[in-house]
């Protein structure tokens, strides 16, 4: 397995259907695949991924603690069609929206869509456009990166 190499990575523990959550998961995005699996009983009972150039682990075994949302996958989109495009796929066959930027994968795992311009701007120098952009943004589920650029510039 390719990551074991990696001294840190995230493992996720999920009941039983971590390979279809490893499939569909490195299918979103570029620099993903699964690196391999230790099989017990002819199921694999950890998989090791690479999500985007980050090394990754499923621990797919039944009876473990239920995913939340202390912890949860960030990505940074580079537009709305990247963000509308993950944030489709996510909600899909039992996905669900949050709140500002958060989604619950049918696996029950958290992640966050969140367009690279909304932390320039959060950070912004001028305080008042960048609490604007904030308030827009607090007022969504998925982020329209338009309105909230409107909001910042007033």
């Amino acid at each position: 397995m390719a990551s074991l190499g990696q001294t840190v990575r995230t493992c996720w523990w999920l009941p039983g259907n971590g390979l279809d959550a490893v499939n569909f998961w490195t299918s979103l995005l570029p620099d993903s695949q699964l690196d391999g699996a230790v099989n017990k009983d002819g199921t694999a009972l950890i998989i090791e991924f690479t999500l985007a150039g980050a090394p990754m682990m499923v621990l797919n075994a039944s009876g473990g603690p239920a995913a939340n949302m202390a912890a949860s996958i960030s990505v940074l989109t580079d537009d709305q069609a990247e963000t509308d495009r993950l944030w489709a796929a996510l909600t899909a066959d039992g996905g669900k929206e949050v709140a500002c930027s958060w989604v619950t994968d049918r696996f029950g795992v958290s992640w966050q869509i969140v367009p690279r311009l909304l932390p320039q701007l959060f950070g912004s120098s001028d305080t008042a456009a960048a609490a604007r952009a904030f308030a827009a943004m607090q007022t969504m589920v998925k982020i329209d990166i338009a309105a909230v650029q409107a909001a910042f510039d007033g």
